[in-house]
């Protein structure tokens, strides 16, 4: 099982996200932003960090990367397609994913660790977890993720809405955390699963992240064999 790990000029969360990929089964690849091809993929992780250092929006400049056009082939493919925290809002700039991001409530950058809420327990983002609330750490100045009134009810009528804060840190609409497309295949957080997967750290909540991604891949796999 193959992944990809997109690096952008400004990225800084490539290789925590490549180190936490090796843990399971999957063999991580860093792929430079200037590659236009993924169909080698199984999955495609776009990692934090300040892509063309945040100038403009955070993901702005991002957008227009020649991977781009690979990430929408892969998208119409209904490949697995996940953006943490700056991935997160590349994607929402790209148009992968519905909102925006914005500057924090309380303007400053946030380090901590958060408690999230797992709305959707059957996504192939969270269907490994055995409790509902789970710890993953965050470190963002523009996690405000924002949407109206309108696309907030199809989120919920659809089932997009995977993660929620518990005590919402940026003041994101409806306290969410973590969103996917309509479809599924792709998903945006700002907290760091990555982040949370050894014990050494005394937090291994992101570990049924990783399973859940296995696991649907696993029985996708087994399906098309089928």
């Amino acid at each position: 099982m193959k992944a990809a790990v997109i690096s952008f000029p400004g990225s800084n969360c490539d290789y925590d996200m490549y180190y936490a990929l090796k843990n399971w089964q999957i063999t991580p690849t860093i792929v430079p932003a200037s590659a236009t091809d993924l169909t080698a993929y199984d999955v495609i992780f776009l990692p934090g960090g300040f892509s063309y250092g945040d100038y403009l929006r955070t993901g702005a400049i991002a957008q227009f990367s020649p991977i781009m056009q690979a990430l929408q082939t892969a998208n119409a493919a209904g490949k697995l397609i996940i953006g943490i925290c700056n991935g997160f809002q590349i994607l929402t700039e790209a148009g992968l994913l519905p909102g925006t991001l914005q500057t924090n409530q309380n303007p400053g950058f946030i380090c901590t660790t958060t408690a999230l809420h797992i709305v959707n327990s059957t996504s192939a983002f969270s269907s490994a977890y055995q409790k509902t609330d789970i710890n993953l750490p965050i470190a963002h100045g523009e996690g405000n993720y924002y949407i109206d009134d309108e696309q907030l009810s199809q989120l919920k009528a659809n089932n997009q809405i995977i993660f929620t804060y518990n005590d919402n840190p940026n003041g994101s609409v409806a306290n969410i955390a973590g969103v996917t497309n309509v479809a599924g295949n792709v998903f945006g957080m700002m907290p760091h699963p990555e982040r949370a997967v050894e014990t050494i750290l005394n937090n291994t909540d992101g570990q049924a992240f990783f399973t859940s991604i296995i696991n649907f891949l696993n029985q996708k796999t087994e399906a098309v064999k089928a």
